[in-house]
């Protein structure tokens, strides 16, 4: 399968490639099944799901992953992309946006060129996201050229990495030091261009259901008679003690209407746990709401990963788990990858983050 040109539309931290979606998908269902994402992060098995003839459903708490999966698997056409495109253009008034642009924080004005500060202003309050399919690509398309290197013209930011966007004072410390400037970057003709890449491929065909909500509202929301049963979940929870989105993700975040500054827990406190025994908890509230929505005989593919513990006792946490499905689980197979080469190495050197991560494949064995 060639690769679909939405897959690489924002990087994304924690994310798993879609080969290993793709090998699950094909390996446990078949056309038209409707395969399940509880923590849907940048839309990979939805998008590949629907790429392999399937069905999808999505859900997370964050408004980056539901930005990023709805655009991926409820595409608008090209032609009403760059329609918008151009229709945002004439309705900019750069003397509107210069006052904001000028009172924002030290952090966008040492990130952003002063024009290109104005733009996204403007964007960031003119694109209805949430509701409008056109505006929620636009959006999406945004994210993933908020920031990068500052070699990249596809990036708009001063210098910082792909997937993660690091707190504002060592930003301005880092950029200070290395005396750097954000490059002047249009964001329409930056748009124009990843637009008419991105769409060289062919839009995804299928049922795309992307919901908006915490994974343990998934049995009063999903209504299997009318979905179908769900043979199949593939899925990678938050890792304990490796990533915050809420922080990693504070830049795209703010872009979709957030606070101009990190902000953990205000949204969620499932992705950072300060104990093992806390993240094992929502890894139970996890396995209640697949048991509850699970057809007999599903499987379950999940992807887990940490720096404090090892993969042997990840295996046993995450079958031990398995219980508070309230239905027999059966572990099938295992596999463990160690993780050789991370992006924010260039940025923050010597960092730790999750060195290995472990698969299971289980099986509802009712």
């Amino acid at each position: 399968m060639i690769r679909h040109r939405f897959h690489a539309l924002c990087p994304y931290f924690a994310m798993f490639p879609e080969s290993f979606a793709e090998y699950w998908i094909k390996r446990l269902t078949k056309p038209n099944d409707t395969v399940l994402d509880p923590f849907s992060g940048r839309g990979t098995t939805a998008l590949t799901a629907l790429l392999c003839g399937r069905h999808a459903i999505s859900s997370d708490v964050n408004d980056v992953a539901i930005c990023l999966t709805m655009a991926k698997t409820r595409s608008p056409s090209y032609k009403r992309v760059r329609s918008r495109i151009n229709e945002l253009r004439r309705e900019f008034d750069p003397k509107e946006w210069k006052n904001p642009a000028t009172a924002a924080d030290e952090f966008f004005r040492y990130a952003y060129a002063p024009s290109t500060l104005r733009q996204l202003l403007y964007l960031r309050s003119s694109l209805d996201w949430k509701d409008s399919r056109v505006d929620n690509m636009l959006a999406a398309l945004t994210l993933g050229s908020l920031h990068g290197e500052v070699t990249s013209k596809r990036y708009l930011s001063n210098q910082l990495p792909r997937t993660i966007s690091t707190k504002p004072r060592y930003s301005v410390n880092f950029w200070k030091a290395r005396h750097l400037v954000a490059p002047e970057r249009d964001v329409f003709t930056v748009l124009g261009e990843i637009a008419t890449y991105r769409y060289e491929s062919p839009l995804p065909e299928g049922d795309s259901v992307v919901l908006h909500t915490d994974m343990r509202n998934l049995p009063r929301v999903i209504d299997t008679d009318k979905q179908g049963p769900l043979r199949c979940a593939i899925t990678s929870p938050p890792y304990l003690n490796v990533t915050s989105f809420e922080e990693d993700q504070w830049l795209r975040l703010w872009f979709l209407g957030g606070p101009a500054h990190p902000k953990k827990g205000a949204v969620s406190r499932d992705d950072r746990h300060g104990t093992a025994d806390n993240y094992w908890s929502f890894i139970g509230d996890m396995w209640r709401s697949l048991g509850a929505v699970m057809a007999e005989d599903a499987h379950v593919v999940i992807r887990i990963g940490s720096r404090r513990i090892s993969p042997e006792a990840l295996k046993r946490g995450l079958a031990g788990c398995a219980q508070f499905s309230g239905r027999k689980v059966k572990l099938i197979s295992h596999h463990v990858s160690e993780i050789r080469k991370r992006q924010t190495d260039a940025f923050r050197p010597g960092t730790k983050g999750c060195v290995v991560e472990l698969d299971c494949h289980f099986k509802f064995d009712d």
